[in-house]
C-alpha cells in the first residue's frame, strides 16, 4: 500500500486577489481565476497559502475556503444555471465525488504533468469511480502519533515506540499513567476534535479490515471493548482538546494521535525532546487514513485557460513543498524534501513515509460521496465513542443501535463504499 507520492515545473506570480470582501460565488475579475476551495479556511492557513500562490504562482488567483456544503451547492448552482464564475475547485477526495457530474474531465491536463509522479493509487481516486480522471492531485495529509521523549521511560518491554500494536500501546498507556500518576495519553475527543478520524481510519480498520461493512462484526465489538480500555487511561480532559498541538506543548499529555497539521505546532520549539512515530497496528493489519485533496475545473468555468495554467502551477514540487512547510499538507508529486523543514514536519515526514509504506498498511479514506451528510455520519462513530467508552454502555447494543441510524442515512444516499470496504454499488452496514 505505498503511497510514496511525493512532489513538476515552476511558475511564480504577480498579485494574489482573494482579498476581504470576497464572496462564497468564488468568482473573480477579468484576467484573474477563481479558486473556490473547502480547505485551509482558518484565518492564518488562509494567510499563510495565499502568500505561497504569490510566491509561486504566475496567475492572478482569487483563492475563497469555503465550508463544504457551501462549495457543493456554489459548484452545482452554478454550472446548472449556466453562469459559472468560479474558474477553479478545490477540495478533498469526498467534498469533490459528490459534485463529479458539474467538473471536467481532465485527463488531457493529468498526461501533461505525468513527469509530476503522482502515484498510481492517488491517480485512481482521481477518477471518483468513473472511467476518467475528475480532478488532479494536489495535496494529501494523514494522522500519526506525536510522542515526548519523557513517556519513552514508560514503554513496557518489549514495546517498539516505531512499530506499535494496539496492545503494546495499551500497556504503554497503563505503565506512563502509573508512573506518572495520571493519564498522559490524550485523543482530539473536544467538540471540533477530528477523534471520530481515528475510529473510522485507523481503530476499525486495524481491527475488523472495514469500517462500514464490518460495522457490527465481533471484531468491531473487540475493537470498541479495547478502545473502552484505553479511555480508562486516557487524559479525561481530551474530551475538551480539539487539537492535540496545545496540550502536548502544555504537558497535559505526553502521547497524542492527531491530524498532522493539529500536532505540529507542539514540536517546533523544542524539536529534540519529541517524536512522531506511525499509527499502531492491529489484528488485520496498520489501518491509516488518507487525506487526498484535488483540483477540478468546473464545467463552463470561467478563465479555462488561466485555470488549466494554475493547476500546473500548483504541481510545481517548490509550491508543493512550500504548502507542507506552512501547512502541513504533504506533496502529491514526486520530490526530494529539503533538509531545511520546520523541524515537526520533518519529524512527520518521516512517520507519514514509515506508516504509508508498512507491509500491512490498510489504507482508509474519509467517507466519499456523502456531501452534507458526511457530519451525520462522522456523528455516528462519535456516538459509539460517547456511548461505549464515556457512558459504558454495552458495546454490542450501541452498535446495533448506531447501525440503525447508519443505515437509514446510507440507505438514502446509496453511495458506493469507499476503502477499505469492499468496491460496491451500493454501501450496506455491516
Amino acid at each position: 500500500m505505498s503511497r510514496r507520492a511525493l512532489l513538476g515545473a515552476a511558475l511564480g506570480i504577480p498579485l494574489l486577489s482573494a482579498c476581504a470582501g470576497f464572496d462564497t460565488s468564488g468568482a473573480a475579475g477579468a484576467g484573474s481565476v477563481g479558486f473556490l476551495s473547502t480547505q485551509f479556511t482558518p484565518v492564518e492557513e488562509r494567510r499563510r497559502y495565499e502568500q505561497a500562490l504569490r510566491e509561486h504562482l504566475r496567475v492572478d488567483v482569487a483563492y475563497n475556503p469555503v465550508e463544504a456544503g457551501v462549495f457543493a451547492t456554489t459548484i452545482r448552482s452554478q454550472v446548472e444555471s449556466g453562469r459559472v464564475g468560479t474558474g477553479l475547485v478545490g477540495g478533498l477526495h469526498g467534498h469533490l465525488a459528490p459534485v463529479a457530474d458539474q467538473l471536467d474531465d481532465v485527463d488531457d491536463l493529468l498526461a501533461d504533468l505525468t513527469a509530476a509522479g503522482y502515484s498510481d493509487e492517488v491517480l485512481d481516486l482521481a477518477r471518483l469511480g468513473g472511467a476518467t480522471a475528475k480532478y488532479v492531485p494536489w495535496m494529501q495529509a494523514t494522522y500519526v502519533v506525536a510522542v515526548h521523549r519523557r513517556a519513552l521511560d514508560h514503554l513496557p518491554p518489549g514495546v517498539d515506540v516505531q512499530h506499535l500494536d494496539y496492545d503494546g500501546y495499551l500497556r504503554w498507556a497503563q505503565a506512563a499513567a502509573a508512573a506518572e500518576g495520571r493519564p498522559v495519553f490524550g485523543i482530539p475527543a473536544g467538540p471540533n476534535g477530528l477523534h471520530h478520524r481515528f475510529h473510522q481510519g485507523y481503530l476499525l480498520p486495524s481491527f475488523t479490515g472495514g469500517q462500514i461493512t464490518t460495522f457490527t462484526t465481533p471484531d468491531a465489538e473487540s475493537a470498541w471493548e479495547y478502545l473502552r480500555e484505553l479511555w480508562a487511561v486516557t487524559a479525561p480532559a481530551s474530551t475538551n482538546y480539539d487539537f492535540m498541538q496545545e496540550p502536548l506543548a502544555r504537558g497535559e499529555v505526553l502521547v497524542a494521535w492527531d491530524h498532522v497539521a493539529r500536532l505540529v505546532g507542539a514540536v517546533d520549539q523544542r524539536p529534540d525532546e519529541w517524536l512522531m512515530v506511525p499509527a499502531p497496528r492491529g489484528p488485520k493489519g496498520l489501518g491509516y487514513m488518507l487525506i487526498v485533496a484535488g483540483v477540478g475545473l468546473p464545467r463552463g468555468g470561467a478563465e479555462r485557460e488561466l485555470a488549466e495554467q494554475a493547476i500546473r502551477g500548483l504541481s510545481d514540487p517548490a509550491l508543493q513543498v512550500e504548502t507542507l512547510r506552512q501547512n502541513a499538507f504533504f506533496p502529491v508529486v514526486r520530490t526530494e524534501l529539503p533538509t531545511d523543514l520546520p523541524a515537526g514536519i520533518a519529524l512527520e515526514s518521516a512517520a507519514v513515509r514509515a506508516q504509508q509504506e508498512a507491509d500491512d498498511a490498510i489504507l482508509a479514506l474519509p467517507p466519499v460521496g456523502l456531501d452534507s451528510r458526511d457530519a451525520e455520519v462522522s456523528q455516528v462513530f462519535a456516538n459509539c465513542f460517547t456511548r461505549i467508552c464515556l457512558n459504558r454502555e454495552p458495546v454490542r447494543a450501541v452498535l446495533g443501535s448506531e447501525a440503525r441510524t447508519l443505515s437509514a442515512i446510507l440507505g438514502e444516499l446509496r453511495v458506493p463504499c469507499w476503502a477499505p470496504d469492499p468496491v460496491a454499488d451500493v454501501c450496506e452496514v455491516g
